[in-house]
């Protein structure tokens, strides 16, 4: 307190001598001034006495917070989730997806899993492919009054410390619309690889310019966005449909002409790994904290575990996650586990410890779930509460979250799912698992954190290294998260009581804690 007091004194003494100085006609604004000074410097003698940060710990060791993916996503295509319906206004559409986020927010869900090309369009302003009929309902045409939709919904859910991952179709071009494709998109640009597929029109992924175009798009999204992840889901050939050949012999006899000797459904499989790879590549070198997740369908093959039996990805559509997981080519593996827990031949838990056991590189997996079900399918809400506990039952062999499908059923509170999920399965916040593979380097911790009449402050972060800010309160021997704050965040009021507030960053790698007793 001295420190202070001497403070004061010379301040009072400073402005003695500043009045001194005025002219005569200027003193009464001056000794204004004076008083004014020593008034707010007796009040900071006076509130000196409140807490001030006494020390900097790790609370990690002591803190009773899980971390835990909470993903959703929200589909575009044929407007399932966002937004209701094509050529919306522009305030409609923003209006629309703030009321999702905000619904995100209340469930403590921490992940959108954001559908930003359906089928060779964009939810996004690209110079590469066309704007989405299922935005403005008419391919090609931009939002009037003009906005970005992918860099509204980031900044709107970083507001609400919800990760944004951006998701890509990589090879559906139409789906069963009958809506017009412009010049630009990509089955107009290249059209020997645009093959008619039932009622899909579907690109050919043994095409070099087709995987070039997959892959320059989501690198240009990678670039120009601040997105969190990079996430493709279960489309890489066409699921098949019966007695319907994909028509891809000129490529696959162009690539034998060329000296390839692979079969046929090998080959296939190859053209999807090269595409894989090639974005986990890139984007990591692009950009080593966004973060790169596939959801494949849920059964790899059949028997795989013993018992289990339904499509064969491997063999249908030429998909191979399980050796993308044991070569490292992701960061989290999502598996559509859609699912009953009692399904004799589908078993979520059987399928679930499969999974995770396919997993040497140690990636993240955050089980896909088909909350849908839920709309007229006869699925209770306690399966979903059933299925989320086994999940986190498996955490320590890296189940580390849940991603549901879809958004919609949130939305409506089909079958009270939302005070469910807000008194059971998701009552707390919580952080995302941090990745260490890409970045387990943490930001520096909070500074200036001070209290003043149950307000803590803080100073702003200018490093741009700080996503959120993460408060925690002591209680007995732990430490238990309150609140996950966002980082422009500077201010929030408490309660009494001995608090840590981190610092965190885009990959929630988190600050040791600036520690601070409220009284």
């Amino acid at each position: 307190m001295r420190p202070v007091l001497h403070l004061v004194s010379q301040l009072r003494s400073r402005a003695g001598f500043l009045v001194s100085r005025f002219r005569p006609r200027h003193l009464h604004k001056a000794l204004i001034w004076a008083c004014l000074l020593v008034f707010g410097l007796t009040m900071t003698r006076v509130f000196a006495s409140e807490p001030v940060v006494t020390s900097t710990a790790v609370l990690h060791d002591g803190a009773t917070h899980q971390r835990e993916f909470r993903g959703v996503w929200a589909a575009t295509v044929a407007n399932i989730d966002w937004p209701s319906q094509p050529g919306l206004s522009v305030s409609q559409q923003q209006a629309e997806l703030i009321r999702v986020l905000d619904r995100m927010q209340e469930l403590n869900l921490n992940a959108l899993v954001l559908q930003v090309r359906p089928a060779g369009d964009a939810f996004y302003a690209s110079d590469l492919e066309p704007w989405s009929y299922w935005l403005t309902g008419r391919q090609g045409q931009a939002p009037q009054p003009f906005y970005d939709p992918l860099e509204f919904a980031i900044a709107e859910s970083h507001k609400r410390n919800i990760e944004l991952h951006a998701w890509f179709n990589p090879y559906r071009a139409q789906n069963a619309s009958s809506y017009n494709l412009t010049a630009n998109h990509m089955a107009r640009k290249f059209p020997q690889y645009a093959y008619t597929y039932g009622d899909l029109i579907w690109m050919d992924p043994g095409a070099q310019e087709v995987q070039d175009q997959t892959y320059n798009v989501i690198l240009d999204v990678v670039n120009r966005y601040d997105v969190d992840g990079i996430h493709l889901d279960d489309y890489f050939y066409p699921y098949p449909k019966e007695g319907i050949e994909f028509p891809d012999d000129a490529t696959y006899n162009a690539y034998r002409r060329n000296g390839g000797t692979l079969a046929r459904d090998d080959w296939r499989r190859d053209n999807v790994n090269q595409l894989v790879q090639r974005l986990e590549q890139g984007i990591h070198a692009a950009k080593p904290h966004v973060k790169f997740g596939i959801s494949p369908f849920g059964i790899y093959r059949p028997g795989q575990p013993a018992g289990v039996d339904g499509m064969d990805q491997y063999a249908a559509i030429y998909a191979d996650p399980k050796l993308w997981l044991e070569q490292g080519w992701v960061d989290y593996m999502a598996p559509q586990l859609y699912w009953r827990i009692s399904a004799p031949q589908q078993s979520y838990p059987a399928l679930l410890s499969w999974w995770v056991a396919q997993n040497p590189r140690r990636r993240h997996i955050y089980t896909g779930n088909y909350l849908s079900q839920l709309d007229g399918a006869g699925w209770p809400v306690s399966e979903f509460e059933e299925q989320v506990a086994l999940s986190r039952k498996s955490a320590k062999n890296l189940s580390l979250g849940n991603i549901f499908f879809s958004m919609k059923m949130f939305s409506r509170n089909s079958q009270g799912v939302n005070e469910v999920f807000k008194s059971s399965v998701y009552s707390k916040p919580a952080l995302t698992p941090k990745m260490e593979w890409l970045d387990s380097e943490p930001p520096n911790p909070p500074v200036g954190l001070q209290a003043a009449n149950h307000q803590l402050s803080w100073e702003r972060d200018n490093s741009g290294d700080v996503r959120s800010w993460t408060l925690y309160r002591k209680q007995g021997n732990t430490w238990t998260l309150e609140k996950v704050l966002n980082a422009e965040t500077t201010n929030f009021r408490v309660n009494p009581g001995t608090y840590g507030l981190c610092a965190v960053d885009a990959l929630s790698n988190e600050s040791p804690a600036a520690v601070i007793e409220v009284r």
